[in-house]
């Protein structure tokens, strides 16, 4: 599946399962889902991870649904927002999380978190699974389903190679 396909199945779930409003940080990985993203007006860029996270939190608490963007390194910035806030009062949203310091990705400066993020998701209780842009509805409507109905947060977590992307 080309980045662009695997890119369409992925903006065509979260679209079509209704997880907008979209708040991303700038992500290589995630470049081609972002890029279609950005054509829509509920799709914001956010400077820190902790921001997306509040964002939305503020959507949940509003009844809403929402989904943060962000790279894993990122994701350690967010780690308190969600500790403090997302998980003890059970706010719901979901997490699309891409695993730089992961094979194929040999950035020394990415191993640490790329090591990290599956153990501090578990220590946080946040369920997570790798997603498959071949199974993108069917994971994207499960995580529907934990964020509204469960009322939890759910992390989709994403290989550097699943958008074609290279180092």
């Amino acid at each position: 599946m080309s980045d662009t396909t695997a890119a369409t199945a992925v903006f065509d779930a979260l679209v079509g399962h209704d997880m907008g409003p979209y708040f991303a940080t700038p992500c290589g990985v995630l470049a081609p889902l972002l890029a279609q993203l950005q054509e829509r007006a509920d799709y914001h860029v956010v400077a820190r991870e902790d921001n997306a996270v509040g964002m939305a939190a503020g959507v949940a608490l509003t009844g809403g649904t929402a989904t943060v963007l962000m790279q894993n390194s990122g994701f350690g910035q967010s780690v308190n927002a969600l500790a403090s806030l997302v998980v003890p009062y059970r706010i719901p949203m979901l997490l699309i999380i891409s695993m730089r310091g992961t094979p194929p990705d040999p950035t020394p400066e990415n191993l640490a978190m790329g090591r990290l993020t599956e153990p501090i998701l578990d220590g946080l209780g946040i369920e997570h699974h790798y997603l498959s842009a071949g199974r993108a509805n069917d994971q994207i409507r499960d995580a529907r389903r934990t964020v509204v109905e469960k009322r939890h947060s759910h992390a989709l977590l994403v290989r550097p190679d699943e958008f074609d992307w290279e180092a």
